[in-house]
């Protein structure tokens, strides 16, 4: 499937916005009924229901979560987004600090241009470590 640079800008940035939204939901939207979502390489969570639970899992952790789109690499039917996630730890059991992670996500587009299936990466060891710690 050929990719639409400027189309997938819109939804790179409509993605980030149901981040920001806090609604998990709108999150699962931008993926394929049937999507899929892992992250570190750990097991997927399959459809959007079990994709909303994930993002409810960051929204509880993190109620304050804001998402920032840093960039989108595209190189043929490879697709890259690259963020910055923020928030304060201030959910049940939260430590109060405050964090600051980036990553990517590889996107597997379907072609109704929905994510078919998104790998995501960030460092775990820093995340964990600015949770105990902050910033």
């Amino acid at each position: 499937m050929a990719v639409d640079p400027l189309r997938l800008r819109h939804f790179a940035e409509d993605y980030t916005a149901a981040w920001c939204s806090l609604d998990p939901d709108r999150v699962a939207a931008h993926f394929a009924p049937e999507g899929s979502l892992a992250i570190n390489g750990g097991p997927p969570a399959i459809g959007r229901a079990a994709i909303a639970a994930t993002a409810r899992g960051f929204y509880a952790a993190l109620p304050d979560m804001q998402v920032y789109f840093d960039d989108l690499i595209v190189d043929g039917s490879r697709v890259e987004y690259h963020w910055t996630f923020t928030g304060t730890n201030t959910g049940p059991g939260g430590t109060g600090n405050a964090v600051r992670v980036s990553g990517y996500e590889d996107w597997t587009l379907d072609d109704d241009g929905l994510i078919a299936a998104s790998s995501g990466h960030y460092d775990a060891a820093e995340y964990a470590s600015q949770l105990a710690h902050g910033v």
